[in-house]
């Protein structure tokens, strides 16, 4: 084992692409719609996450045209305007939040047992 005093943690990262290796969903969607849910527009999640209402809009449309279904319901315009996430939306975010959380707990597990004889790793 080395002689750093330091702890180091696994990382991973997952995602679902198509077969043309485009992005359809990821922890940046899953971020964009969570903000969609709370504060119930793309504008108001634009700010909140510091992005551009272009941005998350494009991002939203390119997953739903790849999925061939719809992430949002939206009503146009003013008092009355807003967005909210379909059935099928909701159910991505919250299958992707348990299947991330698995994968970690995994990868975690993996690491420390692969390179504890060699550098200090962290579980969980």
């Amino acid at each position: 084992m080395t002689q750093n005093k330091k702890m180091f943690h696994a990382r991973s990262k997952i995602w679902i692409e198509d077969d043309d290796g485009n992005v359809v969903f990821g922890l940046g969607r899953l971020k964009m719609l969570n903000a969609i849910k709370e504060h119930g527009s793309l504008l108001a999640a634009s700010k909140a996450l510091n992005m551009g209402y272009r941005a998350i809009w494009s991002r939203m449309k390119s997953t739903e045209k790849r999925l061939g279904a719809s992430l949002l319901i939206t009503q146009q315009g003013g008092r009355g305007g807003g967005s909210k996430l379909t059935p099928l939306a909701e159910a991505l975010v919250e299958e992707f939040k348990k299947v991330s959380k698995n994968i970690e707990n995994i990868t975690d597990e993996e690491f420390a047992k692969a390179l504890e004889n060699y550098i200090p790793i962290k579980k969980g």
